[in-house]
């Protein structure tokens, strides 16, 4: 079956043109057409901010460029401290909300309460990793109140920018938890209380016992009394991890202030599992057979077969 013809435009010739209407995809568009980045494709990088979040001088001489990377998912939020080569990212400091448990925080990994702690334990590793921990002590006790890094001694507090992906930046969104967190913990991050809860837009002016409120979970208790005293099937089904581990709408405060405290004494990650002598990882792939064995299933076919016969 012969193709319709084409014209030399890249137009075909048998299709009825629409008055009015200018092809833009034609022979031009598509030689000229240039594939994306795979990570554009798959819509997972923003090169047009990452392009300014990594890009470094000339005259800075080869000078990292450092982030604080702050992702979320359903189940888990990750921050990491990054920057770039010409062979990938380079990772110097990593802290999950998997790792809460250690702290005291054993449920609710996800919440704005988690995304501060993590904040402050990937400053407090960075900072003991750096020798800088008894330098830059940030804030001891979490205020909610603006605290900015200031220099002191002969070296300087460690430089980073957040880097937050494509979440959006919504006021009160955790991005700005873990910014907070990281700040408290004694990293130098340029920032302003305008996206913090507590900011608000008509006055301009900024309630740090509102932010104090939200790091501490005075939300999430407030909401755990109601629903207890509304609806405690609901309750029981809500907070279930919650009434598990035994703690009450009155002890999210001292869960989270014992969980800062014992972050800020040991920030140090978990030791790595050592593996037993002889360790084989589990493996799901099929087998390949021997010649002898391919042959003997082979023998087994054929006498079934004629057992049959």
């Amino acid at each position: 079956v012969s193709s319709p013809s084409t014209s030399s435009s890249g137009i075909n010739a048998e299709w009825p043109l629409r008055p009015g209407v200018k092809v833009i995809k034609n022979k031009a568009y598509f030689k000229r057409y240039q594939v994306k980045y795979r990570r554009r494709r798959e819509g997972k990088t923003d090169y047009f901010a990452r392009k300014r979040l990594t890009v470094q001088s000339k005259n800075k001489y080869n000078t990292p460029k450092y982030r604080l990377i702050v992702r979320t998912s359903n189940s888990t939020i990750i921050a990491q401290i990054a920057y770039s080569t010409i062979e990938g990212d380079k990772i110097v400091s990593e802290a999950r909300s998997s790792e809460l448990p250690r702290y005291g925080i054993k449920c609710g990994l996800t919440n704005y309460p988690a995304a501060y702690a993590v904040g402050l334990l990937i400053a407090r590793r960075v900072n003991k990793k750096l020798g800088l921990d008894e330098t830059y002590q940030g804030v001891e006790k979490a205020d909610g109140e603006e605290f900015f890094v200031e220099r002191e001694g002969e070296r300087g507090a460690f430089y980073c920018v957040l880097d937050t992906g494509l979440a959006r930046t919504s006021s009160g969104a955790r991005i700005f938890g873990v910014l907070k967190g990281a700040v408290d913990g004694g990293l130098d991050i340029p920032h302003s209380s305008k996206r913090f809860p507590g900011f608000d837009d008509e006055s301009g002016e900024y309630d740090a016992g509102t932010h104090r409120s939200r790091i501490f979970g005075e939300h999430i208790s407030g909401y755990m009394q109601s629903l207890l005293e509304e609806d405690e099937e609901s309750y029981k089904r809500q907070f279930s991890q919650y009434i598990k581990e035994g703690i009450m709408p009155d002890m999210l405060e001292s869960v989270y202030s014992k969980a800062h405290a014992a972050i800020r004494a040991d920030p140090s990650p978990a030791a790595k599992k050592v593996k037993k002598d002889g360790y084989k990882p589990k493996s799901f792939k099929k087998q390949r057979m021997s010649l002898q064995q391919r042959k003997a299933r082979v023998a087994q076919k054929k006498a079934a077969f004629l057992a049959l016969q």
